[in-house]
């Protein structure tokens, strides 16, 4: 539904994209992940036609950007960083604007705003003017707006920015209901986004693509991947310690004391599951087990191995 080929933006000198291409299905919820300045708004402008592109283009439901606008636009519901709107109109005067310009009038106008509202959740707020709304509702009024055609190909740049838990809740329960019959890109540089509602993942930096993967593929990555952390109530640490130490599938082992308690981390070696060895020794020698459990992996180890700028090589000596 949306095919992005070698996208490319200068802004002066510096390449703020460099060469990106993706493409998203229908039912896919991609994360578009990366540090602030990576490149994630400039693309997603460049996707909707909001900023010409200096090479490349992005073919939404089959329509070129460049050169079928107009009807690539269609098919497409943005929400912009920032979440701009008309601050003195209130949510139910700018949706009945963007009814208008999307072509809805009437009773059809109504059906849809209708429809948003009520999957937004902003009927309270609905008179009130958007300038005296808090971050969180005046980012639900971009994501009403941005569904309010029910576009096939939809683009939200952080949009759970300035939500309460509560609300980022309901929001993450939208996404999960409209995903089967729309391709879905999610720009944000929160690491619990990406793992709770996409169902892959593209890592940009520097303009970009470093990494497109599945969340659970780019954990396995991390240096905890398998980790298998034990808590035992009884029993002397050093010679638990020792025993897991004969295993040959365990290259080491850490104490730890942290909120958990105190405990064990089991490295293995080459990031191979070990929790059955693990489990069988601990049985052999009769351990009081207070905790066993396997670590699938952290994203933001993951994320930090790769955006991380490479090392200065070192000088020499003079």
């Amino acid at each position: 539904m949306l095919e992005v080929r070698h996208l490319v933006k200068f802004f002066g000198l510096l390449a703020a994209v460099d060469d990106i291409s993706f493409s998203v299905p229908r039912g896919e919820v991609l994360g578009f992940l990366g540090p602030n300045g990576a490149g994630k708004s400039t693309t997603m402008k460049m996707i909707t036609g909001f900023l010409p592109a200096n090479a490349g283009t992005a073919i939404v439901c089959g329509h070129d950007i460049n050169n079928e606008p107009i009807a690539a636009k269609r098919r497409i519901g943005y929400l912009p960083e920032g979440a701009p709107a008309y601050p003195d109109m209130t949510p139910a005067e700018f949706l009945g604007f963007i009814a208008r310009i999307r072509g809805f009038a009437g009773a059809e106008a109504k059906r849809r705003i209708d429809r948003v509202v009520e999957m937004i959740k902003i009927g309270e707020v609905m008179q009130q003017p958007i300038e005296t709304l808090s971050k969180g509702f005046k980012r639900r009024v971009g994501v009403a707006q941005a569904l309010l055609h029910d576009p096939s190909v939809l683009l939200l740049d952080e949009p759970t920015d300035g939500l309460d838990p509560n609300q980022k809740y309901q929001m993450r329960e939208v996404i999960a209901a409209i995903r089967p019959d729309k391709a879905i890109i999610i720009s944000t540089h929160l690491l619990e986004e990406v793992e709770a509602v996409c169902s892959r993942a593209i890592v940009i930096a520097h303009g970009r693509i470093l990494a497109d993967a599945t969340p659970a593929e780019l954990a396995q990555r991390s240096p905890s991947h398998n980790n298998v952390r034990l808590g035992v109530g009884a029993g002397d640490p050093g010679q638990i310690r020792a025993e897991l130490l004969r295993l040959p599938t365990v290259a080491a082992v850490e104490e730890v004391d942290d909120a958990e308690g105190r405990g064990l981390i089991v490295v293995p070696r080459g990031h191979e599951p070990i929790v059955a060895d693990v489990a069988d020794v601990a049985r052999a020698h009769r351990w009081d087990i207070a905790l066993l459990r396997v670590e699938r992996g952290r994203l933001d180890e993951v994320f930090r191995a790769i955006t991380a700028p490479p090392a200065e090589p070192a000088r020499a000596a003079a």
